[in-house]
C-alpha cells in the first residue's frame, strides 16, 4: 500500500505540476471517494464553454457536494490524458455567488481511494484545492476526482461562467 501511495503521488505531481502560483478562473465524475448521490458514468457528461472551461448548468443542492473527500466531484478524464486539464476547466468554470472572479491553487494529492479507472491496483487520489474570490471571508477547499466521470455542478455558494 505504501508502495502504491508513493507511486501515485509522484504521478499526479508530474501529471498536475507542483507549482502553488494562484490560477484564475478567467484565465485560460463506488469508492470511498464517491458518496451515493454522486453517481459516476464512463464518459464524460460535460460539454465545453471553450477549451479551457467545462459548461455548467446548475448549483448543486447538497451542501458537502466538492466540499469533503466523500463526496468529491468527479471530472474524469485520467484515461485519455486529461484528468489535470479536466479539473482545471472545472474550477475555471466558477464564479462566486455575485459573479466573483475565483482563484484557486492546488493544495496537493490525497484520500486514497478505491476505482476501476486507476493505474494501480485499482486505486485514486483526490486532489484538493484552495478556492478563493473577493470578498470571501477565508478560503474553501474542493476536492476533485479525476479518475471517474459524474455530473458537473457548481458547489453551494458558487455560480457559475455562462
Amino acid at each position: 500500500m505504501y508502495k502504491f501511495i508513493l507511486l501515485a503521488v509522484a504521478f499526479s505531481l508530474s501529471a498536475c505540476g507542483s507549482s502553488k502560483k494562484a490560477a484564475s478562473a478567467s484565465s485560460a465524475g463506488s469508492s470511498s471517494a464517491s458518496a451515493s448521490s454522486n453517481k459516476t458514468y464512463s464518459k464524460s457528461q460535460a460539454r465545453l464553454l471553450n477549451n479551457n472551461t467545462f459548461e455548467l448548468t446548475e448549483i448543486s443542492d447538497d451542501e458537502a457536494y466538492g466540499y469533503t473527500e466523500k463526496n468529491p466531484i468527479m471530472v474524469g478524464g485520467v484515461k485519455n490524458s486529461e484528468g489535470p486539464l479536466n479539473e482545471r476547466r472545472f474550477l475555471n468554470a466558477l464564479m462566486g455567488p455575485d459573479g466573483e472572479e475565483v482563484e484557486y491553487v492546488r493544495k496537493g494529492s490525497c484520500c486514497p481511494f478505491t476505482t476501476p479507472n486507476g493505474f494501480i491496483n485499482n486505486g485514486g487520489l483526490l486532489d484538493k484545492y484552495e478556492v478563493t474570490y473577493q470578498g470571501l471571508a477565508k478560503p474553501v477547499y474542493i476536492y476533485i476526482n479525476m479518475y471517474d466521470f459524474g455530473i458537473l455542478k457548481a458547489p453551494k455558494g458558487f455560480t457559475f461562467k455562462k
